[in-house]
């Protein structure tokens, strides 16, 4: 039990929490959480700042962990700095000073570029927040201190603690205190059914790798990671290349690009394989042909003064695309089609005027090579010569690629306008045009008459191709740049909030997670053959993982 003047302490707050906290549905006014109302919000900011507030929750907290004293205490911005200032302020008027520190949600661009703000020391640490709902930010924190080299928590403390203990299984497994002073009965408030929470446990890590000299300040795609049968091939901000094991994670070889890039950026494009062939640009204006299994230079296009785009081969045509950037006034951007085996260009359609950051998407069916522009138009030419067939004009910037409707014949793909685009492949006439108000950066993917499509208002849309209907809406907690894909009925998609998020195709209900320290911006590789899945962050890490599904 707790000491009297400890209890009236906790009292005391659980009436400011009741009064100036907890704010409820009343006269009709809706109150909106991710787009859905309900009838309660626990809104701890309006309070954080408060002195009786941070007075009452300091010497709580301290009542809490005194005895478990010396220890540091940290926590996730921007709920926790006041938080966490309290705590240390009170820990030297006590006479038992304490280490604090708070953790970014996301690394500082610019700068030191730290994620971790204050000095961390070899003391036991304690993580705060102001409530506890699904644990997501608890995890991230976990996960971050992890991968900066430091030791995980030995304690979480929260105020308000919205589910049964036993569902926060991620605390118990990695043998971590939870501790709250509240549950929502407290506050005569009951949580709707929910799904049981996604499973955290469902993915293991089997190796990771990390190239050095990470540049965090593109928070955009970069190098996604290719997979062969045995290797891994990603691009890294360092200029280099990579071929890794894929079981072991050991590197196999390392390619340098030959020039240097532009405004921080090296390789962005992703590689293409093809014919024992691996092929990428880079940002020195150079692309590259290299022999996939000892990284050795085959042959290499230079006519280019960057290239961000990801190749795509024509197998059919000896052809491999791709986008190319220019810094002249009358010449901005174009598509070049070389030989797949000597480089030699065949031809090149330049009448572009913005850069072409996009990466074509190649039809054999069609015959077409589609490729998209910052001018926000979507070319498509003949892909044997190059002639231009038609062009689609968007409201914004084209960064992704396209996916083919064989089925129906269209062509899908998402623009910076706020619309899913739905054209014609033959005509280019528009079929449909769908708008969900934020800016797609990523490339749909369809699947079984459905395409499944990213966009940087945090959502992952179903739609049905027959009906032209969004079947479902997936809301995660960060942008999504990344591309989604498909696996054994799942659809796979990396957020900005560092998740990998394993969905179920037809319903989209959130099955399990993987959390990583860094944003996920770029689609992720799976090997059928093996069930590993291979998830790139946007500061040069690959994760191979395996789930518990295929152990």
């Amino acid at each position: 039990m707790m000491p009297a003047d400890a209890t009236g302490l906790r009292s005391q707050l659980q009436t400011l929490i009741k009064e100036r906290v907890i704010f409820r549905r009343e006269g009709g006014a809706a109150i909106f959480n991710k787009g859905s109302k309900q009838e309660w919000i626990f809104d701890f900011r309006s309070v954080l700042l408060d002195p009786v507030f941070l007075g009452l929750a300091a010497d709580i907290f301290w009542e809490r962990f005194a005895s478990k004293y010396p220890f540091q205490v940290g926590g996730l911005e921007s709920a926790a700095i006041p938080l966490v200032s309290a705590i240390v302020m009170r820990g030297i008027e006590r006479g038992t000073p304490v280490h604090g520190f708070y953790i970014r949600k996301s690394r500082k661009p610019e700068g030191l570029q730290k994620i971790i703000e204050g000095e961390l020391t070899d003391d036991p640490i304690v993580l705060v927040d102001d409530l506890i709902n699904k644990g997501g930010t608890f995890v991230k924190q976990i996960e971050i201190l992890k991968r900066e080299g430091k030791k995980k928590p030995a304690s979480l403390f929260a105020f308000v603690r919205f589910r049964d203990l036993s569902e926060y299984g991620f605390a118990t497994q990695e043998g971590i205190e939870l501790v709250t002073l509240f549950t929502l009965d407290d506050f005569g408030i009951m949580l709707k059914p929910s799904p049981p929470l996604p499973d955290r446990a469902a993915f293991e890590v089997l190796w990771a790798v990390r190239s050095p000299n990470a540049s965090y300040f593109h928070r955009v795609p970069k190098s996604g990671p290719v997979i062969d049968e045995k290797h891994v091939y990603f691009g890294a901000d360092d200029g280099v290349m990579h071929a890794v094991d894929q079981k072991s994670g050991e590197e196999v070889w390392r390619f340098k690009m030959l020039g240097f890039g532009t405004k921080g950026k090296t390789i962005f494009s992703s590689p293409a394989l093809h014919d024992g062939l691996l092929y990428f640009g880079a940002y020195d204006g150079n692309f590259y042909a290299l022999d996939a299994a000892t990284g050795k230079q085959i042959w290499m296009y230079m006519d280019a003064d960057w290239i961000g785009s990801t190749p795509v081969v024509a197998p059919d045509l000896g052809l491999v695309y791709v986008g190319l950037q220019y810094g002249l006034l009358n010449k901005k951007g174009g598509i070049v089609a070389l030989d797949a085996k000597t480089g030699e260009k065949r031809w090149e359609y330049a009448d572009i005027p913005g850069n072409v950051r996009s990466s074509p998407a190649y039809s054999k069916k069609y015959g077409v090579v589609i490729v998209g522009s910052r001018d926000g138009a979507a070319y498509c030419l003949r892909a044997r010569d190059g002639e231009l067939m038609w062009k689609y004009q968007t409201g914004g910037e084209i960064n992704g690629s396209f996916a083919f409707d064989e089925e129906r014949g269209n062509v899908v793909f998402g623009s910076l306008d706020g619309h899913v685009h739905l054209v014609s492949v033959s005509d280019g006439v528009l079929a449909k045009t769908i708008s969900i108000g934020t800016g797609i950066y990523s490339t749909p993917c369809i699947h079984e008459g459905r395409a499944y499509i990213s966009s940087l208002d945090k959502r992952v849309y179903c739609l049905n191709l027959a009906t032209l209907e969004f079947e479902w809406t997936f809301v995660s907690d960060g942008r999504i740049f990344a591309s989604p894909m498909t696996a054994n009925g799942r659809v796979y998609v990396g957020s900005n909030d560092g998740r990998l998020y394993e969905l179920d195709a037809k319903t989209g209900k959130n099955i399990a997670f993987f959390q990583t320290s860094e944003r996920i911006t770029n689609q992720i590789a799976h090997n059928a053959k093996t069930q590993r899945f291979f998830v790139p962050t946007y500061a040069n890490e690959v994760y191979c993982l395996t789930h518990h599904a295929a152990r």
